[in-house]
């Protein structure tokens, strides 16, 4: 039952990193935080994350953030939901997330 994804499907995957100062932290201890497909499973997560960055990934969790009410001036709007995955790689690997100039 389990399907071939190509390349593309899994670089479609995963959408960006999300960069707090929690999760600045986070990368010290080896822990990156991405924020992907609402509909991915942790097993294509980690496909997607290892073929992307050439990595090995340790441990996955995810969370799924609920839509947020969110006042500008007079207006009101939704923020959306969106899932985000925390991966931890073993210890020899590191992605490389910021440039260095």
């Amino acid at each position: 039952m389990s399907q071939k994804k190509t390349i593309s499907s899994l670089i479609s995957i995963i959408k960006y990193p999300r960069i707090t100062d929690k999760t600045t932290k986070d990368i010290e201890n080896n822990v990156y935080c991405f924020e992907v497909d609402k509909n991915s499973k942790k097993d294509d997560i980690k496909k997607a994350v290892e073929k992307i960055f050439d990595v090995k990934v340790e441990k996955i969790n995810t969370t799924m953030s609920p839509p947020k009410t969110k006042t500008v001036g007079k207006f009101k709007g939704k923020v959306k939901k969106y899932k985000k995955a925390i991966v931890k790689l073993e210890n020899s690997y590191r992605i490389n997330l910021f440039e260095n100039s």
